[in-house]
């Protein structure tokens, strides 16, 4: 794989890139407010639609997510116009599809862990992605973490800790397995974004990559609820409403967004901006649902932000 930081500075070399040239800061810091403000309806989305459903289950959560995907490839269906004339280098095909298996691992995971856990504590911590990123760029890439970085992962997971034992006024039913599925999302994201990275520098265009990965991850979310017996059919109409909303919402626009914008900055940045979503999450959750945080959560949420961004600044090159 290549290195990141040749694209940061803003200069592909040629043939590397399908857009020769690099987008303003405006255009990207725009498109990446849009995503934040995007993806934060996700959590509410998916409670909304279990709401809906009237139960809860993993098997629920697997059919949203196969569903979402579904729906998402399917508005895609016009960008695979685009492979006509794509040049793609080797091993791009690759980058995307399991890219596309990593998405639906994210999504496997971390809907399911909303039926376990709050939608704080699920947001904030699938949302450590630049810890994972800054990891994987160590033992992948070679790229090893400064010792600013290497501190602020300690006093992260330390901030995890501190909101695995925490609680809120809807906590869940079981807290300890939302909070490893919402890790474990959280790592799966890690892994896709990089992988996306990668597609788009071996040739895909967004819209191209996109309905290669989002329909990969349908194919594969499609296969999981037969095995937890839960049918796709039978639900109100209002299940189907809020589905096709986070379809449009947080994966065609949020997701979107993220995939566009890693292809030009450091993945690590991009990854700190979506830290904004449990903010966005957290309000929309206390508006519709009166769901507050605990204390405890709150000032685990903060050591581990705190963490991420001593992460990153140790990650400035």
């Amino acid at each position: 794989m290549r290195n990141w930081q040749d694209s940061d500075r803003g200069k592909p070399t040629e043939g590397q890139y399908n857009q020769p040239v690099r987008p303003s800061n405006l255009t990207i810091a725009l498109i990446l407010t849009a995503g934040v403000l995007a993806i934060s309806f996700g959590s509410v989305l998916v409670r909304l639609a279990t709401t809906a459903a009237g139960f809860e289950s993993p098997g629920l959560s697997l059919v949203i997510s196969a569903l979402r995907l579904t729906a998402a490839s399917l508005l895609l269906l016009p960008a695979w116009q685009a492979l006509r004339g794509a040049r793609l280098e080797a091993g791009a095909w690759i980058y995307a599809v399991l890219a596309g298996v990593l998405l639906a691992v994210h999504f496997a995971t971390w809907i399911t862990s909303i039926s376990f856990t709050s939608i704080a504590v699920s947001t904030t911590l699938v949302n450590t992605n630049p810890l994972w990123v800054a990891l994987l760029a160590w033992l992948w890439l070679g790229q090893r973490p400064s010792a600013l970085t290497l501190a602020g992962i300690a006093v992260a997971f330390a901030g995890g800790v501190v909101i695995a034992l925490g609680g809120s006024s809807n906590p869940g039913s079981n807290p300890a397995l939302g909070n490893l599925l919402a890790l474990l999302g959280a790592l799966a994201a890690s892994c896709y974004f990089l992988l996306g990275r990668e597609a788009q520098r071996r040739g895909f265009g967004i819209g191209l990559y996109a309905a290669v990965a989002y329909s990969t991850a349908a194919v594969v979310l499609l296969l999981l609820p037969p095995l937890f017996q839960t049918p796709f059919s039978g639900y109100p109409p209002a299940f189907y409403l809020w589905v096709v909303l986070m379809a449009l919402i947080p994966q065609l626009i949020g997701h979107t967004s993220f995939n566009w914008a890693v292809k030009w900055i450091n993945p690590v940045i991009v990854t700190l901006v979506i830290l904004l979503e449990p903010i966005g999450a957290s309000l929309l959750a206390f508006a519709l649902f009166g769901e507050l945080p605990g204390a405890q959560v709150l000032a685990g949420a903060g050591v581990m932000l705190a963490g991420v961004v001593l992460a990153v600044l140790g990650n400035r090159s």
